[in-house]
């Protein structure tokens, strides 16, 4: 005992040696050398034949010593007690008999004086329940239980760390508190699921870390990012960072109780899409937070009409120019942007704003990157072992085991963390065919057939089913969507009907068939009639987003603009004619960033869209269109309320290939004017080309992209035409129209 010390009255020293108090000698070797998988059997306060016996090991230190503290931690008072525990053989590991009660370690390092609690006095953290689920794949607030956690036990302040590393044979938490130091804080195994779990006392949110694991074959991983980690580093840093506990403050009540309407297969869904990191630069070059984002994307959002915001995956990821879609961290929003609460408040001003916020989430794969899910434990743990079901020779990166239980419900989780937790009103899973399908982009050498031997991937659609029935369990009005390119049935079909119970399903034919017909010479569109016509066979089989994506103005596609055929003149014209074909089309609409104005380059994430365009008129008309098509769009039952039902369409001219002209109407509910839209994708005016349509009086002209405000040449049909009593395509009147070249006209009927 030190000169300072005092033994509490009642307490007897064991008159022993510290030899006697060691514990064995091969156990404290694999401690020492970071292979002991059970450090609460050594460190902490044991019992020695009845007596109370303290171990602590702490490399590097110059001495320890165990202080009395009373029931709330405090420092000891005129009836505590100080013990100095005895140094040993092995440098760093000291021992010594101590009091009953609470205690204290005071530990003197060669450059400071720490004073801590113990973290091995402390019993098991995660509760048999959490266990359970976990071990099952149904823990659907999984970041709750793993992950780091600011938090209080028994009066102490610190951060309780959890993972799941079944076949690991040691895993220790390190990170700034520790001197990245993997052998001072080995963690407790819960073996019934393979989490392992500690409290460090002390740690602060904002801590950064890691986990240094051992495999079972005693190979040393690369330390290891947290797969729960609600906050991260800036990239190309790869720590978690500890995350606060504190709760987001939302002031969007109103919304949330009514995005059920907004997301309805009935409303109006006109969604535009960005890549944070390139929408806008600051003046410096470089990227706005989530606060200067908030600042001008979400008023130019508003301004523009748009209903919807999607964001290209702002989960963690290491390579910015994978633009999201090669995430690690699932559940922490990308440093790149800020705070994960920058995010909250971004979402929070969204939807004081009325705009619905869709987050593309990957669940489909992940790369191989040494600090990630790869071989986590040393195994393959969220990944195939098997290269033919577990890498995308695509991509280059690995397959989630979506057979998994632990995997699938990782993922799960992961969803509702972004719906609940963040309070984000969809989701868009990317990649949904390369899940689906065991043969995808693969030869036929390269994959495993299921248990039928076909190609169908049985977990997968099991683990699509789930994710689908537990959000619209769990998140009331919140969406899914399937970026799905293939003809997979009933994709938004009910899972009791079979189907794979999603929100809605990009309709990749559409996109593709009609940008062929659109990127034609006009001269050869008669014999590509069908391009335009044809996604109408199959256009309420599901229910469909229009998408005008990311992946269309990028790898050499060129800009929306540059698909366009002709001229200066024509090429802009064909844009706004396409352009009022995709919103008067049956379907949601997608356009990502940029096509708005008519980006002349293709899309560069290492740069911000090219807003000078804005001084050109051309641009400027294609920017004021599509701000029209939306408040026009949004405001016409006709051209939405019945997107995924065959009765909310009627063809007119569907057969005039000779002119490439199309008439089409779209109808609502009873009492909604239907709309007659109406399409001339030649360079040569049609004066008077009469259209059958089903009603008298006037039909008002909504919408002419031909109009001199968009950059047309302003040829119409002054506002409006009157019916006649003329019979045409099967109505007992008709109209007669003037046709611009390469234009849209939108015409409602209405009482004069």
């Amino acid at each position: 005992m030190t000169e300072r010390g005092r033994k509490p009255a009642g307490t007897t020293r064991m008159d022993t040696t510290p030899a006697e108090l060691m514990p064995d000698g091969e156990a404290l070797q694999a401690l020492v050398q970071s292979r002991h998988g059970d450090p609460f059997a050594i460190l902490g306060p044991q019992r020695v034949d009845g007596v109370r016996v303290l171990r602590v090991w702490a490399p590097g230190a110059r001495a320890v010593e165990a202080i009395g503290v009373d029931s709330a931690g405090a420092a000891p008072g005129s009836d505590g007690w100080e013990e100095a525990l005895q140094s040993t053989e092995q440098p760093g590991f000291f021992l010594g008999t101590i009091a009953e009660g609470r205690y204290a370690l005071r530990i003197h390092w060669p450059d400071a004086i720490q004073q801590t609690a113990d973290p091995y006095a402390f019993g098991v953290l995660l509760g048999d329940l959490d266990l359970h689920l976990i071990g099952e794949g149904r823990h659907l607030h999984l970041a709750d239980s793993l992950g780091a956690h600011v938090q209080s036990i028994d009066g102490v302040d610190g951060v309780r760390f959890a993972v799941w590393a079944p076949n690991a044979g040691r895993v220790a938490v390190v990170g700034d508190f520790n001197g990245w130091d993997g052998r001072r804080h080995p963690m407790r195994l819960r073996p019934s699921v393979g989490v392992w779990e500690l409290f460090l006392p002390g740690v602060a949110a904002g801590a950064h870390y890691k986990y240094e694991i051992l495999a079972a074959d005693g190979t040393h991983l690369p330390l290891k990012a947290d797969p729960l980690a609600r906050a991260t580093e800036c990239p190309p840093a790869t720590a978690s960072v500890v995350a606060g506990g504190e709760a987001f403050a939302w002031s969007d009540e109103a919304w949330m109780a009514q995005r059920a309407r907004h997301n309805a297969a009935a409303a109006p869904q006109s969604t535009y899409e960005v890549h944070a990191g390139s929408w806008l630069r600051l003046d410096d070059g470089g990227t706005p937070d989530w606060d200067q984002l908030a600042d001008r994307l979400i008023p130019y959002v508003a301004s523009m009409g748009f209903t919807h915001l999607e964001l290209l995956p702002i989960t963690e990821h290491p390579f910015g120019g994978s633009w999201g879609y090669q995430p690690l961290g699932l559940f922490a929003p990308s440093a790149r942007y800020g705070s994960p609460e920058g995010f909250a408040r971004f979402v929070d001003r969204c939807h004081r704003e009325h705009i619905g916020v869709i987050l593309d989430w990957v669940p489909a794969h992940f790369p191989s990157d040494a600090h990630g899910l790869a071989r986590f434990d040393g195994t393959a743990l969220y990944e195939h072992a098997d290269p033919r079901e577990g890498f995308h020779k695509d991509w280059n990166t690995l397959i989630y085991n979506h057979g998994r239980h632990e995997v699938s419900g990782f993922l799960i989780a992961s969803a509702l963390e972004w719906l609940q937790r963040y309070h984000v009103d969809g989701l868009r899973v990317d990649a949904v065919a390369s899940m689906l399908y065991r043969d995808y982009s693969r030869a036929a050498d390269e994959w495993i057939p299921n248990v039928h031997g076909g190609r169908e991937n049985y977990e997968t659609i099991a683990f699509l089913r789930r994710l689908n029935e537990v959000v619209a369990s769990h998140c009331r009005g919140a969406v899914v969507i399937a970026e799905e390119s293939t003809a997979w049935p009933g994709v938004t079909a009910p899972v009791a009907a079979g189907g794979l119970g999603f929100g809605y399903k990009w309709n990749m034919g559409w996109m593709h068939d009609t940008l062929g017909y659109i990127g034609r010479d006009p001269i050869h569109r008669s014999h590509h009639h069908h391009e335009l016509t044809f996604g109408l066979l199959y256009a309420f089989s599901e229910r469909f987003v229009l998408p005008i994506s990311h992946d269309e103005v990028v790898h050499g596609k060129g800009s929306l603009l540059a698909r366009m055929p002709g001229d200066h003149w024509q090429r802009f014209a064909n844009l706004r004619a396409y352009l009022a074909f995709m919103w008067s089309h049956p379907g949601k609409k997608l356009l990502f960033m940029g096509c708005e104005i008519a980006q002349v380059r293709e899309w560069n994430h290492d740069a911000q869209i090219d807003w000078h365009l804005l001084d050109d008129p051309s641009h400027r008309g294609i920017q004021q269109l599509v701000r029209d098509l939306n408040a026009l769009y949004t405001g016409t039952p006709a051209l939405h309320a019945r997107d995924a039902e065959a009765e909310g369409f009627q063809w007119i001219v569907g057969d005039d290939s000779g002119n490439s002209v199309f008439a089409f109407l779209r109808h609502g509910r009873a009492g909604d004017a239907p709309v007659l839209a109406v399409f001339n994708l030649t360079p040569q005016r049609h004066a008077h080309y009469r259209i059958g349509v089903p009603r008298p009086g006037h039909w008002r002209e909504r919408l002419n992209s031909d109009a001199a405000e968009y950059g047309g040449s302003g040829v119409g049909n002054l506002g409006g035409v009157d019916a006649e009593a003329i019979a045409s395509h099967g109505h007992r009147h008709s109209v007669s129209l003037s046709l611009p070249p390469l234009s849209a006209l939108l015409l409602a009927q209405e009482s004069r």
